[in-house]
């Protein structure tokens, strides 16, 4: 007997009056894949990540996590469901410290929304945002302004406040874009290695062939709006189609850029 789906679309599409931004899309994602999506500026990747976190609802079609739709629900709703997201610019609050930002995060998880009748510090919270913060080792930072860290800080701390909630399945919305080269496969390292600590199921979106090829097991690559191949990423990469429109020409799909 095949297991429920951690996520599954279907027949989703969604249009801006005359232009269709995603058409057919059927995806089922099981718990524990790592999944990549791939795809030109354009293709859909952005448009399908927003409409299974609640940010953009579909023109049609059916969503489901964990067996249960999830149409009309908030974005907030979804996350309390169990799926996090984080952005492609790490969504901080840069009046506050690296530790507040955590102390933020983990209010909103366990009530929904912060509240000025609750203090924000307490023991337990404060121990349990500096495990979160040491996970990814970037406990240093832990008093620093959020505005005074290195930009692959920023993005540890943002996918650190994402997964506080302890979700079942976090989507990663260009986690290396902006980080410079040097920093890119140390903080995809640190990611992976919590994720698969806490047993997340995790969907990311990335332009860099390179992370993809190291970190996932399943590449959706999207063109004009629908999947155009999925599989496993030696398969996918390889893929005529992918290659002419993704990924580049020449065989040289893996160590380039969709962009």
């Amino acid at each position: 007997m095949t297991a429920t789906p951690i996520l599954e679309a279907r027949n989703l599409y969604r249009s801006f009056g005359a232009v269709t931004a995603a058409k057919d899309i059927n995806i089922r994602i099981q718990s524990g894949e790592v999944v990549g999506v791939i795809g030109s500026n354009g293709a859909g990747k952005t448009t399908f990540i927003n409409m299974v976190t609640g940010f953009l609802p579909p023109t049609a079609g059916e969503i489901l996590f964990n067996g249960r739709s999830i149409l009309g629900q908030a974005p907030r709703k979804i996350t309390r469901m169990g799926m996090a997201r984080s952005f492609q610019v790490a969504q901080l609050f840069p009046e506050l410290t690296v530790l507040d930002n955590m102390l933020v995060a983990l209010s909103i998880a366990e009530s929904g929304y912060p509240s000025f009748l609750r203090p924000l510090r307490n023991a337990a919270r404060i121990e349990r945002a500096e495990t979160a913060l040491a996970e990814f080792g970037v406990a240093a930072f832990r008093d620093h302004p959020v505005t005074s860290v290195p930009q692959g800080t920023r993005k540890l701390v943002d996918i650190a406040m994402a997964l506080i909630g302890n979700p079942s399945m976090l989507l990663l919305d260009e986690p290396t874009s902006g980080v410079a080269v040097e920093e890119k496969f140390p903080l995809m390292d640190s990611v992976m290695q919590v994720v698969r600590r806490h047993g997340v199921t995790v969907l990311f979106v990335e332009h860099d062939m390179e992370i993809v090829s190291r970190y996932v097991s399943r590449i959706l690559a999207f063109y004009a709006g629908e999947v155009i191949a999925d599989g496993p990423p030696a398969q996918v990469l390889d893929d005529p189609k992918v290659q002419e429109l993704v990924v580049g020409h020449g065989g040289h799909g893996r160590t380039r850029r969709a962009s």
